[in-house]
């Protein structure tokens, strides 16, 4: 979503368009740490947005109808967020190239996590606090399917030959593919989730 929606529609701090540029243009909003200037500027999932003037932050996530919505998170949430793990590059002097759902890339000497892994990284440095893997047990968020906006319990994680998607089996009895399936935690979710519910 552009920044300028996300500035007037969803934190409603202006009525209209040239309102909203010019709060941004004027380096009143971050987004994960860093100042945007660029009313276009793409929010999407898990990124935190900050109004600088009242120091208020808000983490992007969707809701049960697949929409994206801002959820307002306190100080010691700000200064990170959860990157998902969509694919992996080896290149030169064997390091390895992370590239998270996000856009951003993340590069580490060597090779230690898994494709659907989830990454806390503080904002904007990227240095990597915490791994959470997509593994049995642990918490997911599902963003797409038939139950978004809801917090599950990985069962299984089934691998497909071919152009088949990989496979999620959740304890609540049903199943999704790898791209809907956000890991948020362990025993309990990393992140603050008021809207969301475990099924």
């Amino acid at each position: 979503m552009p920044l300028l929606a996300v500035v007037r529609d969803m934190l409603k701090l202006c009525d209209n368009s040239r309102e909203a540029r010019f709060i941004i243009g004027s380096r009143m909003i971050t987004v994960d740490g860093k100042v945007v200037t660029d009313y276009k500027f793409p929010v999407g999932l898990m990124d935190i947005v900050t109004v600088v003037k009242t120091k208020q932050s808000y983490r992007m996530l969707v809701d049960y109808k697949s929409k994206l919505k801002l959820v307002a998170v306190d100080d010691s949430e700000k200064g990170w967020k959860l990157a998902r793990i969509d694919c992996k590059t080896v290149v030169r002097k064997g390091k390895v190239q992370l590239n998270m759902h996000d856009g951003r890339c993340i590069l580490l000497p060597k090779d230690q996590y898994k494709s659907g892994d989830v990454l806390k990284i503080e904002v904007p440095s990227q240095k990597v606090v915490k791994a959470l893997k997509l593994e049995k047990g642990n918490l997911a968020f599902l963003v797409g399917g038939s139950h978004p906006g809801t917090v599950q319990t990985i069962d299984d994680y089934q691998v497909r030959r071919g152009s088949g998607s990989n496979l999620v089996i959740f304890k609540e009895g049903f199943s999704t593919v790898k791209d809907n399936v956000f890991v948020i935690g362990e025993k309990a979710p990393e992140i603050n989730l008021p809207e969301a519910k475990a099924a």
